[in-house]
C-alpha cells in the first residue's frame, strides 16, 4: 500500500465487483457467501465456506447492489438479502477494527489519551492516527497525521474506547508493523461505508 492509501496491485489477489464489474485488489471489497438456506451473508474475515462473490466496500455501491439484486448473479442462484445487510457489514467491520486495535494495545503498539498520542507523534513513533468521529473538533485539531502515515476518523468514541477497555476514547496512535497495516486495511473498508461521498 502506498502512503496515500492507494492499493498497489503487486502481489495482491484481485476480484471483480458485482456492481461496477471492475476488478481490483480484494482488500478493498466485501466478500459474500450464500448460507445453506439461501441467505446472503457478509464474510468480513473471508473464512466462511462456499462460493464467494464481491462488492466494493462503499456504502453507495452496496446500496446499489441491494437495489439491483446483483447478489443472485454472484451466487448463481436465487438468494434472500437481509433487510439489515449493510448494517451487519458496518457492525462487523467496526468490530474487526476495534479487535485489531485491542490486539495492538496488548502488544504495546497502540496508545490512547491526548498526551500519550501527542508524545508518540512528536517522537515519530506513531504511524497511524485514529480519532473518534464524534470527538471535539477543537481537541482533535491539535494533533496531526504522522508524516508518511495514515489518519482515520471512522470509529465513534465508544467504539474506540472498547479497544482500550474503557467507556470512550477520542485519540489513538499506532506504531508501525504488520498489525498496524492490517488496521489500515480494515479501517479503509469501514471508512468506505461511513464516509462515502456519492458521485453525481
Amino acid at each position: 500500500m502506498s502512503h496515500s492509501g492507494a492499493y498497489t496491485s503487486e502481489n495482491l489477489p484481485e476480484r471483480k465487483c458485482l456492481v461496477s464489474q471492475d476488478s481490483g485488489p480484494k482488500v478493498g471489497l466485501i466478500r459474500f457467501v450464500t448460507s445453506p438456506d439461501g441467505v446472503v451473508v457478509p464474510d468480513i474475515l473471508e473464512k466462511l465456506p462456499g462460493r464467494g462473490y464481491y462488492v466494493e466496500a462503499n456504502l453507495h455501491i452496496l446500496e446499489e447492489a441491494v437495489k439491483r439484486k446483483v447478489f443472485a448473479r454472484g451466487a448463481k442462484t436465487q438468494v434472500s438479502v437481509p433487510e439489515d445487510l449493510i448494517a451487519q457489514i458496518d457492525r462487523q467491520l467496526a468490530r474487526r477494527v476495534v479487535d485489531l486495535v485491542s490486539i495492538a494495545r496488548k502488544a504495546g503498539k497502540a496508545v490512547t489519551g491526548f498526551e500519550k498520542v501527542k508524545g508518540w507523534l512528536a517522537e515519530g513513533q506513531a504511524k497511524v492516527l485514529l480519532q473518534a468521529s464524534d470527538g471535539s473538533a477543537r481537541g482533535k485539531d491539535k494533533l496531526w497525521t504522522p508524516e508518511g502515515g495514515r489518519f482515520f476518523g471512522c470509529l465513534t468514541a465508544q467504539e474506540l474506547g472498547l479497544a482500550f477497555g474503557r467507556g470512550h476514547a477520542i485519540h489513538c496512535a499506532l506504531s508501525g508493523g504488520k498489525l498496524s497495516e492490517r488496521v489500515v486495511l480494515e479501517a479503509a473498508r469501514l471508512r468506505g461505508l461511513r464516509e462515502a461521498t456519492k458521485v453525481a
